[in-house]
């Protein structure tokens, strides 16, 4: 369970901002996590749940954008959707294709007092 890993990541931000920054509390953390990270956002929010505790995170809210998969086809040489990774190009159903977006993980924002 990589989630788990991941969530003290994300305390470990949180961590540093504060130190940055002079907050207490976190009240929401807003995460981007990509449809085509492989990361499951269930499991991200038991793991933060789990990792938070005794932090100034804990309690907090997790909010989750989950951004579609994009990609750029080579066989018609333009964006499409991408909904997996082994999925064909839905316009031509090609296979040549490059992922542009759907990957990414990152912390978006905080909400602190």
């Amino acid at each position: 369970m990589h989630e788990l890993a991941l969530s003290q990541g994300i305390i470990d931000v949180i961590r540093d901002q504060a130190a940055a920054q002079g907050f207490t509390t976190v009240k929401t953390v807003r995460l981007v996590i990509g449809t085509l990270s492989h990361v499951e956002p269930q499991a991200i929010a038991f793991g933060f749940d789990a990792v938070s505790r005794g932090t100034i995170a804990e309690g907090a809210v997790l909010d989750i954008e989950r951004p579609p998969g994009r990609a750029f086809c080579l066989s018609c040489e333009k964006p499409v959707p991408l909904p997996e990774r082994s999925a064909p190009c839905p316009d031509c159903g090609g296979h040549q294709l490059m992922v542009t977006g759907g990957e990414e993980m990152r912390v978006k924002e905080l909400e602190v007092e």
